[in-house]
């Protein structure tokens, strides 16, 4: 491997991408199905404008702070939130992000849903699911989406694109397959209470994204695979 963060980033990324391409063969998929965000957190604007000029332009960041800064040193990327937004920081985010992962209370999407029918342009989002039972971890208890599913249907001013999960920490990815293949259930049954076609689950880290993608995944986040020690 070279030394240079561009020579060492570009073999990251041809690394990772080969893996992906790995579990689709495996799982029976199209790996163009899968979209790889690349997460930046505590990643310098600099590596983030590398890894956009080597071809990787889905980046997402944790924290909307830390997006803002981001998002204008290196607009040429596309975007994602997935960390915790608080209501009071969504004016600034929303329009500035392809994708918000990170929905986890009916009182976050009452106000994107206000802020899109303010705007005239469906804030585009998921659903962030407690699918490892964590009560550390944020998200929509499972067993409350049905109830959501009239309300999700009639929100104008959002677009909601499917669920977002976590998987408890583990060493052994095979650990975080329960957890993927329940979020994969909640989308299908989602998907036929409200019509709406649902086509995207974000599930899968560095440690387990391979096994995210078997079940189902089409975004995957992976921060510290690629940019560990390029800070």
């Amino acid at each position: 491997m070279g030394t240079d963060p561009r020579t060492i980033l570009a073999e990251r990324l041809a690394a990772v991408r080969e893996r992906i391409a790995g579990a689709c063969r495996r799982a029976g998929r199209d790996p163009a199905g899968v979209t790889l965000v690349g997460v930046t957190k505590t990643v310098p604007a600099d590596r983030a404008a590398l890894a956009v000029d080597l071809g990787l332009t889905d980046l997402g960041e944790n924290r909307p702070q830390e997006l803002w800064k981001k998002a204008a040193a290196v607009p040429a990327a596309r975007w994602h939130l997935i960390g915790h937004l608080q209501r009071n920081k969504l004016e600034r985010t929303a329009p500035l992000v392809a994708l918000i992962h990170s929905v986890d209370s009916a009182r976050l999407l009452q106000a994107l849903d206000a802020f899109g029918r303010q705007h005239g342009r469906p804030v585009p989002v998921l659903l962030q699911v407690n699918c490892s039972h964590e009560p550390t971890k944020g998200g929509f208890d499972p067993a409350t989406l049905p109830a959501l599913a009239d309300d999700l249907a009639s929100r104008s001013g959002l677009d909601v694109r499917g669920l977002m999960t976590m998987a408890a920490y583990s060493e052994d990815p095979e650990d975080a397959r329960p957890t993927f293949a329940e979020l994969r259930r909640l989308r299908d049954d989602l998907r036929g209470r409200t019509g709406l076609p649902l086509p995207e689950l974000s599930m899968g880290m560095s440690g387990d994204f391979e096994t995210g993608i078997e079940e189902g995944a089409t975004l995957v986040r992976i921060g510290t695979t690629l940019f560990a020690g390029l800070a």
